[in-house]
């Protein structure tokens, strides 16, 4: 990570905390300095999460956390799918749960697969999804891990 975009982290990360408005505007000021490019990118994320409002903090709207918690994944260790074999379940949420999975072909690797819960493959959940693979370090980005399976 490059120390620019660790110091645009870190203001992003203060500054998010503050209310929009003359305190916001003072901070990032200050926090710039005279980096007026910086100070261009970190209000242009600044603009993108305000806009977003609560997008990835709770179930799409329909489906309490009570009704999304209740769906189950038929996929278990050892279920293939595709290249990949189930190993074993390292997570779960909302969405879907996460396995560590091996990838058969075309290369033999370890990797992480998130599998989208039953009932939770509408168009809005999807994009949540799909903006959560967008937010993965770009070492992370590839497609074999990072995308969505639809038969």
């Amino acid at each position: 990570m490059t120390a620019l975009f660790e110091a645009e982290q870190v203001i992003f990360d203060i500054a998010r905390k503050l209310p929009s408005g003359a305190s916001r505007e003072a901070y990032l000021s200050q926090a710039c300095g005279d980096n007026a490019a910086l100070q261009r990118r970190v209000q242009e994320l600044l603009g993108a999460f305000d806009e977003s409002g609560t997008f990835l903090q709770a179930p799409p709207p329909g489906l309490g956390m009570h009704q999304a918690t209740n769906y189950s994944v038929a996929e278990r260790a050892g279920t293939e799918i595709g290249p990949y074999k189930l190993v074993e379940e390292i997570g779960v949420g909302g969405m879907g749960v996460v396995f560590r999975a091996e990838q058969s072909h075309p290369v033999e690797r370890q990797v992480a697969l998130k599998i989208i819960k039953p009932g939770m493959d509408t168009q809005q959940v999807l994009a949540r999804f799909e903006a959560e693979r967008q937010q993965q370090p770009p070492r992370h980005r590839r497609p074999a891990q990072c995308r969505s399976l639809r038969p």
